[in-house]
């Protein structure tokens, strides 16, 4: 799948823009493809906290930083060059591109790619107001830019931007979150309008696919008094250290599992039940309807005999064929606010 914002990082290196250090780089929010193969950039050192990422670049060959469970991420070696993938969410994004200048040493490069379309010129303003000088390149309908970190850089600025996006109590304190995360601050609509509609009469060893911070799995353990065991399955591993910590001693009788899983891989178990939210974008804002349709495989390979998928999706995402593909029983229990719940069972 093309990356422009990806390809367009390497410019300045591939221009002779930016000298590529012999000590190698530090890549933050890295992904594969076609610009980090071959060798071609010696002695990169990719961070990334989401797990179908990080496993592809791992298979590219590339040395990967490991996955914390607290959702800080590892201690980052020091380094001359430091590459970051920005994300959309201007907080989350402050805050990477303030770390990344914390990682780079004195005298070095930060470098950052961001579509157009997605806050390329905000970004790079960002960047120039943390380290007082930029400079930058125009493809692929997406901007890379630079700076060097130096006497001309406001430490109090990228102090502050740094905590932008830290955990936070949200909903009253009910929760913790951070921004980045998906409905980072608030009750996911679709995930409300699934609790109104699950059964209470859940039980058993159950798993919540695309957990996030934990709003589902938090309403199966306060509504659900006959489950004994639940898996949180979450591929964002910023998201599953907070639901860690929203869930964790919520009920003592429960054996919670945390896991950071790409649920399109398979997973490891079977279970009595199944709820998810699942998610239908990936890093960008083009719809990505096979991510839904292969969870929904994926919880029909899961389930043990008799057990049953509770879902939500928006209503026009395309999951009808392989739900009739995939179980015996199916019927769509709510249609709301352009949503719809989904009860499977009888999975094949």
């Amino acid at each position: 799948m093309a990356d422009p914002a990806l390809d367009a990082l390497f410019l300045p290196f591939e221009q002779r823009l930016l000298p590529w250090p012999q000590a190698g780089a530090l890549f933050l929010r890295a992904r594969p493809g076609v610009a980090t193969t071959g060798g071609r950039w010696p002695g990169l050192l990719c961070e990334q906290s989401l797990a179908p990422l990080h496993t592809a670049l791992q298979r590219a060959g590339l040395e990967t930083l490991p996955q914390t469970d607290d959702g800080e991420g590892p201690a980052l070696p020091e380094r001359p060059l430091v590459l970051a993938l920005p994300p959309r969410q201007r907080d989350e994004a402050r805050a990477l591109l303030a770390r990344a200048l914390a990682a780079v040493a004195p005298g070095g490069w930060v470098v950052a790619s961001v579509a157009n379309d997605e806050g390329a010129k905000s970004a790079q303003a960002d960047l120039a107001a943390l380290a007082g000088n930029i400079g930058a390149l125009s493809k692929h309908k997406c901007r890379v830019f630079w700076a060097q970190r130096d006497a001309r850089g406001d430490e109090a600025l990228r102090a502050r931007w740094a905590a932008l996006d830290a955990p936070r109590p949200i909903l009253g304190g009910r929760f913790v979150s951070r921004p980045g995360v998906f409905a980072w601050d608030r009750i996911d609509p679709a995930s409300a309008l699934l609790t109104a509609h699950l059964p209470t009469t859940l039980a058993g060893h159950g798993a919540d696919l695309g957990a996030g911070y934990g709003f589902l799995a938090a309403e199966v353990l306060q509504r659900c008094r006959g489950v004994r065991a639940l898996d949180v399955i979450e591929a964002e591993g910023r998201a599953l250290a907070l639901a860690r910590r929203n869930l964790t001693g919520l009920r003592d009788d429960v054996a919670l599992d945390f896991q950071w899983r790409d649920v399109t891989a398979g997973l490891p178990r079977r279970y009595d039940f199944i709820v998810s939210n699942p998610p239908f974008h990936a890093h960008g804002r083009e719809e990505r309807p096979e991510l839904g349709r292969a969870f929904i495989a994926a919880a029909a390979d899961a389930l043990a005999p008799g057990g049953s998928l509770w879902l939500v999706a928006n209503r026009h995402l395309p999951y009808e064929d392989v739900l009739a593909a995939r179980f015996g029983q199916v019927r769509e229990v709510a249609a709301q606010g352009g949503f719809k719940i989904v009860h499977a069972e009888q999975a094949r």
